[in-house]
């Protein structure tokens, strides 16, 4: 059954809600500190349009982290339900979660807002999920036992930590590195190709350059 169609105020309702969204990943990760007033002024809505859909920023940070989650327990349940390749439904989680992101909230948000109960009951779950993900591989005898999930927790907050030049060229280097990390990490070891040229000097400089 195909859903309705939404109205125009409800779709435009809907539009500014994504817009709001994802002008707020962009500027509470690049700094937590910043004032709500700096999110409607990066997604082109008034201020009084963001307050009516979030009373505070508190309560916005809250929905970023709640959607990391979300998208974190789809990638393990997904991983969860391949068949076939241990190593590949391994790998997939892997490379889902790098895709999201949602690392990125962990090094920019943690400890800067009071959790719901709701967010602590996905953590739980996600940590199950991510808990059965790494059990799965190593009893397979695929994944070096001697890593844990803390590890990985970790080496996303290192993935997530690449930042070089516009998003797609810093997806890239994510995914090169991810490789990398992976093929150190599975049993026997691998050698695969690396996604993507490595970054060049002139890449590495140019972070140097004043921002406007």
């Amino acid at each position: 059954m195909t859903a309705a169609p939404m109205s125009g105020r409800r779709a435009q309702a809907a539009r500014n809600d994504e817009l709001i969204l994802q002008a707020a990943r962009a500027v509470f990760t690049a700094d937590p500190g910043a004032p709500i007033a700096a999110v409607a002024e990066r997604a082109g809505v008034g201020i009084s349009a963001l307050y009516r859909r979030y009373g505070s920023k508190e309560t916005l940070l809250q929905k970023l982290c709640g959607d990391g989650l979300k998208l974190y327990i789809a990638a393990c349940e997904k991983s969860l339900a391949m068949d076939g390749d241990p190593w590949e439904a391994f790998a997939a989680y892997m490379r889902d979660i790098v895709e999201a992101d949602s690392s990125s909230l962990t090094i920019a948000l943690a400890g800067t807002f009071q959790p719901t109960e709701e967010l602590h009951r996905d953590a739980a779950r996600a940590g199950e999920l991510a808990t059965a993900v790494h059990r799965r591989a190593v009893e397979a005898g695929v994944l070096r036992p001697d890593i844990t999930t803390a590890d990985i927790a970790l080496l996303f907050e290192q993935l997530a930590s690449i930042k070089l030049g516009e998003q797609p060229r810093t997806v890239e280097l994510r995914h090169r590195y991810l490789t990398l990390m992976l093929d150190s990490m599975r049993l026997p070891p691998a050698h695969r190709p690396l996604p993507g040229p490595a970054p060049s000097d002139e890449e590495l400089s140019r972070r140097w350059a004043p921002r406007p």
